[in-house]
């Protein structure tokens, strides 16, 4: 694809992802969901990846899974290679929520590349809002929880893109080092 034609397909994927989260937001109640996608896409890119499909994927990674949106809208509308990567991206809802996480990481290498690199950029994102933006009423232990299943997840992705898992083990250890300091508040204030 001409470098003309990116800055285009990138605003309708934005538009399309907008209007599908439009009423969604995180686990925290408060930040616009669509924050989220443009975030893993951001990471992304600033760890080398640029290929136009893997950035308009990972700006619709959570479409299918979480709004409306059929596979058929994301094919018609933005090509085989964007649906693959988000198909691969997507959990199967008729799987419960353990199944789910169990999947993600037996399944994590037989993912195609793209998806592979967009999984750490979503774990990336994801680790990050569980400290600082966290869901109402998570404990430290399931925050803990996530942290380690995370790190399992990106484990079985390891060898996809060095600079997006060394950013990856950096966020996970300074998420870490910030659990631990509210731990050690929580104590300090019983």
């Amino acid at each position: 694809m001409e470098n003309d034609d990116l800055l285009p397909q990138l605003i309708n994927v934005l538009h399309f992802a907008s209007q599908k989260h439009k009423y969604q937001t995180r686990k925290d109640g408060k930040i616009p969901y669509i924050n989220h996608p443009i975030q893993v896409a951001k990471i992304l890119a600033e760890n080398g990846e640029n290929d136009i499909s893997l950035l308009s994927a990972a700006i619709l990674h959570d479409t299918i899974e979480d709004t409306d949106t059929s596979p058929e809208e994301i094919l018609e509308n933005f090509g085989e290679d964007v649906l693959q990567i988000v198909l691969d991206c997507t959990d199967d809802k008729n799987l419960s929520k353990h199944e789910r996480k169990e999947k993600q990481i037996t399944s994590a290498s037989s993912k195609c590349r793209s998806a592979r690199a967009l999984k750490i950029a979503d774990k990336i994102c994801n680790i990050k809002d569980i400290i600082g933006n966290p869901p109402k009423g998570w404990s430290i232990k399931r925050k803990e929880e996530y942290l380690d299943w995370s790190d399992k997840v990106v484990t079985e992705l390891s060898g996809t893109n060095v600079q997006l898992e060394n950013h990856f083990s950096e966020v996970l250890s300074n998420c870490r080092a910030k659990l631990e300091k509210q731990k050690e508040k929580e104590l300090d204030t019983v």
